[in-house]
């Protein structure tokens, strides 16, 4: 199991060496770059790579932001070839636009036929493909991904998990039925303070983990900051969070 952080917990920070920086301070074994603000082309993978190589930090991941079902193969292409420049294994997805029980079976169809093409994209360079757990796509419950991971059927199409911090026993329902296709893990000490805002429940995000490390599960777990931490770029936070998920999951292997 690697632990690291996407790079979007950090979007205000221009610099691709000052993120590097706060990896090696945390500790983190690995990095996802996020595509939005970070790394927009193969000159900014290769200076990703070669700041990552450096500091001996793996690069797990690319967070593209591609809407799936919009067939735009030239943009994925160009995804596909960031990703692999970088060394990143898999790509990060959003599943459409709307709620699973907001999308209408054409829309469904579409989705399922460009996954489809994405994903064997992906494989000639090496690439898993993983949609973000989140709502506003059709990842966004455990019954709607199982469905298009059966529709699709391709081996590298797998998912994240990321919990709002809302739903205890949900959360823990989808990481057992999931967990074979879970591939990364978003966990944000700091997200959850404001998604059960104003009763905050400190135990949740331990729950979750104890959860995740009986199953066996293997991959990476990421801390991942969308709001104040992230906006103000407090490094402090990541290092002292990054300490407490490892000394609670185990540490790194």
């Amino acid at each position: 199991m690697d632990f690291g952080f996407t790079t979007t917990s950090f979007r205000q920070i221009k610099d691709l060496e000052k993120i590097v920086n706060i990896a090696r301070q945390a500790e983190a074994d690995c990095i996802e770059w996020g595509g939005d603000k970070h790394v927009k082309s193969i000159e900014d993978a290769l200076r990703a790579k070669q700041l990552c190589d450096k500091a001996g930090i793996r690069i797990n991941s690319y967070a593209s932001y591609y809407r799936v079902g919009c067939k735009n193969a030239g943009e994925w292409k160009k995804i596909c070839e960031i990703a692999s420049t970088m060394g990143a294994r898999s790509v990060r997805v959003w599943l459409g636009k709307a709620d699973s029980e907001k999308t209408d079976e054409a829309t469904y169809e579409q989705i399922v036929e460009d996954t489809k093409n994405i994903c064997n994209t992906a494989k000639e360079y090496g690439l898993t493909v993983c949609p973000e757990c989140h709502d506003n796509t059709f990842n966004n419950n455990t019954d709607a991904f199982l469905k298009i991971h059966g529709d699709v059927g391709c081996d590298n199409f797998r998912t994240y998990f990321q919990s709002r911090y809302k739903r205890l026993q949900y959360d823990l329902d989808r990481i057992e039925r999931t967990l074979p296709y879970i591939e990364t893990v978003h966990i944000s000490y700091s997200e959850q303070s404001r998604e059960q805002f104003p009763k905050f429940n400190p135990t949740y995000i331990d729950k979750l983990l104890d959860k995740i490390k009986q199953s066996g599960f293997d991959g990476n777990i990421l801390l991942e900051y969308t709001y104040l931490c992230g906006y103000y770029g407090i490094p402090s936070c990541m290092i002292k969070d990054m300490k407490r998920l490892k000394d609670k999951v185990g540490g790194a292997k």
